[in-house]
């Protein structure tokens, strides 16, 4: 009787692993995001976005200094945005983006960052824009943070945390009822990562990081950005982060800038494919 109490047990927990499985657009990679649901993601990410920006330097358009960068990064971030959208539509993956509520912010700092949260929550940091160079750089590092987003990583690295703490919840989480539970904020905290120090936050996966390149690549080239400029980009900013005492949160959990470039040099003929598809631009 033990022996079966003990099968069924571990029946109904594949069981249940199995249907809480997706698979990511684009690359059709099998994912765990079944202890948490999208929308409960975004409930998060929304109230941290948010809460940041209020205790941030948020740059206008208007500002005499980072204007300019603002409106690039807005500029940038709507010509992606609708690229993925209609992407996601034409092939069955518009709920996806169900719930979405995008935005494109420039802060001031000297970091060299950006990012997007669940929910098209995007921050450039002034620091980063530099190494960008033009509206191509912000590109690749708009599409590569997008792609985070759209790949839902924040979310699988949330399922995969709950399941290594053994969460008893599993049910109210994924019915979104659980934004009050102090433990699973915390955790929200580190998988989000906004305003907190490189070392408080649960990373990104290698396996996620070259997820996000390869997705971002297509991303701007859809959005008619050459893709080339990856490769330009990656090793601006491996030289900027040369005399950084950590590396910045982008590049914080990449083997090494060669190998990321490397990789990125295997994927420009597919990038190029998307690039001439939709009619590149720059």
């Amino acid at each position: 009787m033990k022996h079966l109490k003990v099968f069924v047990a571990v029946t109904i927990s594949l069981g249940f692993i199995i249907l809480s499985c997706q698979r990511v657009p684009l690359t059709n990679r099998k994912q765990f995001v079944g202890l948490v649901s999208s929308g409960e993601m975004m409930k998060m990410s929304f109230a941290q976005y948010d809460g940041f920006m209020d205790t941030s330097k948020v740059v206008s358009t208007s500002n005499s200094k980072y204007g300019k960068d603002a409106q690039m990064v807005a500029r940038v971030g709507g010509r992606i945005k609708k690229a993925v959208e209609d992407y996601l539509i034409q092939n069955n993956y518009s709920e996806v983006i169900d719930g979405y509520k995008w935005e494109f912010k420039t802060v001031q700092s000297n970091e060299l960052n950006a990012w997007c949260m669940p929910g098209g929550k995007v921050c450039f940091y002034t620091g980063i824009i530099p190494v960008c160079k033009d509206e191509a750089g912000i590109a690749v590092v708009m599409g590569h943070e997008i792609a985070h987003a759209i790949a839902e990583h924040g979310r699988e690295r949330m399922s995969h945390a709950l399941a290594a703490q053994g969460v008893t919840q599993v049910g109210a989480v994924a019915a979104g009822v659980a934004t009050n539970n102090q433990q699973i904020m915390n955790l929200a905290g580190q998988i989000l990562g906004v305003g907190t120090q490189v070392g408080g936050v649960l990373p990104n996966s290698r396996k996620q990081e070259a997820e996000a390149d390869k997705m971002g690549l297509i991303f701007m080239a859809m959005a008619g950005y050459n893709p080339n400029a990856g490769v330009e980009f990656w090793q601006r900013m491996a030289d900027a982060s040369k005399n950084a005492q950590k590396p910045p949160q982008i590049l914080s959990t990449h083997p090494t800038d060669e190998f990321r470039i490397e990789q990125m040099q295997k994927l420009m003929p597919q990038a190029m494919k998307y690039y001439n598809a939709y009619g590149g631009q720059n």
